[in-house]
């Protein structure tokens, strides 16, 4: 297999490279989005109620010995929930915000890679291409089919290679964002429910 995959020319190293880096990278996402628990209405509706029954220390407590996305918004609007509603949106947005980018930390980097493996392995049949043709143009008119054959498919060898790279890649990529869209929609929702507790008190309170 290395002497067939030495055959594609020095693009195959770095395809091979950037196979080793994706599949690291899923792993670690895998393993860290498998360990992450929102506990978006169970924690929401906790922390709301004692929010609704004045019970600001408790709701505290309760968010800030959560060590879930969930717990670490909540703990943040808590420290400013006495604040004007603007200044309290704003630091939900903010947190949310925070602990999205965190769980798509590396998705960038699957994309990139799932893009440009096949651009190499097209730079990779380019480039065996041009050696071929230079072999071709020494021989003169002495070409046999055998030559021509073997160096065309050499030269196609990365191209096949990049797209063996790219397509698990993306797959990859896509289920990862979708985990990522529906862990930020439990925060959103999460953060929703919380204003609603919060506002409800504040109307409660002004009658």
């Amino acid at each position: 297999m290395f002497d067939f995959l030495a055959k594609g020319g020095v693009l195959v190293g770095p395809i091979l490279l950037c196979s080793v880096i994706a599949l690291a990278l899923f792993l670690e996402r895998l393993i860290r989005l498998g360990r992450i628990k929102i506990r978006g209405n169970g924690l929401v509706a906790s922390v709301s109620t004692h929010v609704k029954n004045g019970e600001d220390r408790q709701a505290f407590d309760v968010a800030s010995h959560d060590p879930s996305p969930m717990g670490r918004i909540l703990t943040q609007a808590m420290e400013v929930k006495d604040q004007d509603r603007e200044t309290l949106e704003a630091v939900l947005v903010h947190a949310t915000e925070s602990e999205t980018r965190e769980l798509s930390r590396y998705l960038q980097a699957l994309a990139t890679i799932g893009n440009i493996t096949p651009l190499l392995g097209l730079l990779g049949t380019v480039l065996g291409m041009i050696k071929a043709f230079m072999v071709i143009q020494q021989m003169g008119g002495k070409v046999n089919a055998a030559v021509l054959a073997g160096g065309i498919w050499e030269a196609m060898l990365t191209t096949a290679l990049g797209l063996a790279v790219a397509l698990p890649t993306m797959v990859a990529h896509s289920y990862l964002s979708a985990r990522v869209d529906r862990y930020e929609a439990q925060l959103q929702d999460g953060t929703v429910a919380f204003l609603k507790s919060v506002s409800g008190r504040d109307h409660a309170g002004r009658r």
